[in-house]
């Protein structure tokens, strides 16, 4: 069965094959810029209790690691990309590998309730079912175009789907689907039957970014063009060793600068780094190589800031 869902620029394509290769270690060696950096990201629990009111005016955004977020403003707590297991893979002991080095910054049972899940694609370390199964199957959950009929076959009842651009209200915010440069796969036979996204959130006075997965691509100058400038992003910087491989569907920190840049982004957080290690460069190089493009750029390092997991983010 033919893809649904292409990224409608060039760029090289890999298959399984290559991912074999890759894995195998057949494919172009490349140098590591930082080997010893074998830390993931730092790491400090978040008291439930200051989760319990929601700001009267602007946003607090918490990194749960990874590429999940709880954000809390315009009267709404939103999940964006919410993994609360142990692993992101479908059959965990045999891809131990893929465990989480970083635990989340509070437990499932913790959360306050939640008005809104964001959903970027379905890949494992994006869209984690034991986590959302923990929430009321009524949750309201917005998804990325070709998602909904398989969430809703799982018991989610209360699932829309938006394509590139596409747009829906939710209270006083207005969420915008974005396009990303990605892929999407559960297993052998559904490759790019669902799309992927990045989420735009504007309201509570402010513009706000999730990127989801993407390699680098032109589209995000048009985003920052039509949506932006946002005030907060949430930008990938991890997983993109080797580049032979991983340059078509995961940026590397300069990249994501660039994106900084695009988006007009004003602040901006490091994600998709250091808490699974996904790929081949050390858990701890992703802030390191950052760093030292903010520098090049001539950018303030506390603009693109890699944080802790479970850090809080304020915006007034």
């Amino acid at each position: 069965m033919s893809d649904l869902f292409r990224n409608p620029w060039p760029h090289t394509q890999h298959g399984f094959l290559d991912a074999l290769r890759w894995k195998c270690g057949l494919g172009e060696k490349e140098d590591l810029a930082h080997p010893q950096a074998v830390q993931g990201a730092a790491w400090h629990a978040i008291d439930p209790h200051e989760l319990q009111t929601i700001p009267a005016a602007g946003w607090q955004v918490y990194w749960l690691g990874h590429a999940s977020f709880l954000l809390m403003g315009a009267g709404l707590r939103i999940l964006i990309d919410p993994v609360f297991s142990d692993y992101c893979a479908p059959f965990p002991f045999h891809f131990p590998g893929l465990k989480r080095r970083v635990p989340p910054p509070l437990a499932l049972r913790d959360l306050p309730p939640i008005d809104l899940i964001l959903l970027t694609h379905s890949h494992y370390d994006h869209c984690d079912l034991p986590t959302l199964r923990h929430f009321p199957r009524n949750t309201r959950i917005i998804v990325a175009e070709g998602h909904r009929t398989w969430l809703m076959e799982r018991g989610f009842a209360n699932v829309i789907e938006l394509p590139w651009w596409g747009g829906t209200i939710e209270g006083e915010i207005t969420i915008t689907a974005t396009p990303a440069q990605h892929f999407t796969a559960r297993g052998m036979n559904d490759r790019n039957r669902g799309h992927w996204c990045g989420w735009s959130i504007e309201g509570g006075g402010k513009r706000l970014w999730h990127a989801g997965d993407s390699g680098y691509c032109t589209v995000f100058r048009e985003i920052g063009e039509q949506l932006g400038p946002f005030d907060l992003s949430m930008i990938p910087i991890g997983a993109y060793a080797p580049r032979w491989f991983m340059k078509p569907m995961h940026m590397n920190p300069h990249e994501a600068v660039q994106v900084f840049q695009d988006t007009r982004t004003q602040q901006a957080i490091a994600m998709h780094w250091g808490t699974f290690a996904l790929t081949d460069e050390p858990p701890g190089e992703p802030p390191l190589l950052l760093e030292e493009s903010l520098k090049q750029c001539g950018i303030p390092a506390e603009k693109f800031v890699a944080g802790a997991v479970g850090d809080r983010w304020e915006l007034i």
